[in-house]
């Protein structure tokens, strides 16, 4: 059973293992809009904290996915360059942007659970 946390940036991470896969919310989607286009970091790319890793444009503005946890990208999706708007449809499934393996996993205990973020978006 995977683990999902958030961050106050509206991200998610579903934890499998040592690997982390990264994305962004259904409330940032919604705030963003229709999302027209998406660029992604390299593989093997190593982040720290709050760095940008990804950038996001939408119909509305432009943003960014913070990295939410130190790290190196070991896996982009590769359906967002072509089809950004799978964002839009399914952003806590296959609208995923990174997988990373995560310098520290006991980082993660700093991030919210469902019910922290949830209290954050309402």
């Amino acid at each position: 059973m995977s683990i999902v946390k958030f961050t106050e940036d509206h991200e998610w991470l579903r934890v499998d293992g040592d690997i982390v896969t990264v994305g962004i919310t259904d409330y940032a989607q919604n705030a963003l809009g229709d999302i027209v286009f998406v660029q992604l970091p390299d593989v093997d790319t190593h982040f720290d904290a709050g760095d940008e890793a990804a950038v996001i444009e939408s119909v509305k503005a432009a943003g960014e996915l913070k990295m939410p946890l130190a790290g190196t990208v070991v896996e982009v999706n590769p359906v967002l360059t072509e089809a950004p708007a799978t964002v839009n449809e399914d952003p806590l499934g296959t609208g995923w942007f990174i997988r990373i393996r995560l310098d520290d996993p006991a980082a993660l205990d700093g991030l919210l659970d469902q019910a922290a973020y949830d209290k954050l978006t309402t």
